[in-house]
């Protein structure tokens, strides 16, 4: 399930990471590999080389598998520049951070690369406890492509993450404290595939519970008849809560869990016989993993679709160049995500910063900086719909919003639905939460 709408994702990824982290019931802890340098690529001749580096939750409470989809989307494409020449003739040195998951660990990687290593930006940062948020800002690094797990996205100046924000940026989150998301996902469902009636399942547990309710409210403002289901966090019977759903006639699934917690109520559903037209799932799922994922729940398995902002990573086969770009680049790798190229896409972001201070001078914080705050879209050669970065007094009360929607097929993977992803868009209310 997708959050509604992109300056939302931080309460789901917070929700379900929240969630994981009571599970495994640890406190904060320093990386285990504290911290590591690596340069990539090919060496070249066209001066010293440029530093970025990349922040990562590898070692964290609820499993690397986790996090390190835009490491190493963000890896692969300073690999491949750097094997062409890099930046105007310069390498990029990648230094790369593990922080553990804890907020103490994320400071030590902070103060490493910023102070440190001087690094001139940080890339494809993806952090379970981003507690040196504000250390970067007041440096002036640019923090570009981030997932915003957390809101320091929609709290600090100079942080750039994947997926835009209106939000003034001044050191509270939001507006106030008060962030804002859209219900494209929900319009979408109602509009292109007639869905009515809509499950929400989540844990007994607080931070799940209050992302169930945040989508609720989103799918009662778009009209939807909404059926809640919540199992127990120690002892979930997903039996039960999926009989229900299928009593109720509901056409979609949406939920609050982990991937495990999924898995388990996809095969409780085919168990039962429940039939939706969309069970659906996030950006963090959208992965080549759903058929050993999902293995005992076939029906399921084959009625997931995931949303997102992004273009689908699986279509190499419409036309869609930088796709296959991606695809190509990352062949070598054991698996494939949706959040392998949002980090690809990261570090093309940076590229093209980094190239525009070179016609005026040296790669520097402040003039990638002044590339990334210059309020134009971005939209790293079509792999994502157009970010924004601006600063509104006010929250918007509704806005154009589009949506990338895909379907799991077994034996096609990822199938793009919808048409292009840029001309599936829908004015839409956005509503207030507290991150």
């Amino acid at each position: 399930m997708r959050p509604p709408g992109p300056a939302a994702r931080a309460a789901l990824a917070a929700a379900l990471l929240l969630t994981l982290a009571a599970a495994a019931g640890c406190g904060s802890r320093l990386p285990e590999s504290d911290f590591e340098h690596r340069a990539t690529g090919q060496a070249t001749a066209g001066g010293a080389p440029v530093r970025v580096g990349i922040i990562t939750s590898e070692t964290s409470p609820v499993g690397g598998a986790a996090f390190t989809g835009p490491r190493d989307g963000a890896k692969a494409y300073f690999e491949r520049l750097n094997a062409r020449g890099g930046i105007d003739g310069r390498r990029v040195e990648v230094h790369t951070c593990d922080d553990g998951g804890s907020g103490v660990g994320n400071n030590d990687c902070v103060h490493k690369l910023v102070d440190e290593q001087r690094v001139v930006a940080l890339v494809a940062t993806t952090s379970l406890d981003y507690a040196g948020a504000s250390r970067v800002s007041a440096a002036g690094v640019p923090d570009i492509g981030g997932q915003p797990i957390g809101s320091a996205y929609d709290t600090y100046p100079h942080l750039y993450g994947i997926y835009g924000s209106l939000a003034p940026r001044e050191g509270k989150p939001g507006w106030g404290g008060t962030l804002y998301g859209g219900t494209e996902v929900y319009r979408y469902f109602k509009r292109e595939q007639g869905a009515r009636t809509a499950a929400v399942v989540s844990y007994n547990q607080s931070a799940s519970a209050a992302y169930a309710r945040l989508v609720t409210r989103g799918l009662k403002a778009e009209g939807y008849k909404v059926v809640t289901e919540q199992v127990d966090f120690a002892l979930p019977n997903f039996r039960a809560a999926a009989a229900d759903l299928k009593e109720q006639g509901a056409d979609l699934v949406f939920d609050a869990m982990d991937t495990h917690g999924n898995a388990q109520l996809c095969e409780a559903m085919d168990a039962v016989g429940a039939k939706v037209t969309a069970k659906v799932t996030n950006v963090q799922n959208w992965t080549s993993t759903v058929a050993e994922d999902y293995k005992d729940a076939p029906r399921c398995r084959n009625a997931l679709w995931a949303t997102g902002s992004s273009r689908n990573y699986d279509d190499t086969a419409t036309g869609q160049p930088a796709v296959r770009e991606f695809r190509a680049a990352t062949k070598g790798l054991k698996t494939h995500s949706q959040w392998q190229l949002e980090g690809w896409a990261a570090a093309l972001w940076f590229t093209d910063a980094a190239r525009a201070c070179g016609r005026d001078g040296d790669i520097t914080r402040a003039c990638v900086d002044r590339f990334m705050d210059r309020g134009k879209p971005y939209t790293a050669r079509g792999l994502l719909l157009p970010v924004t970065y601006e600063r509104l007094a006010e929250p918007p009360k509704t806005r154009r919003t589009c949506v990338s929607v895909a379907r799991w097929k077994d034996g096609r993977g990822w199938v793009t639905q919808a048409g292009d992803m840029r001309h599936n868009c829908f004015d839409v209310p956005q509503l207030g939460y507290q991150p």
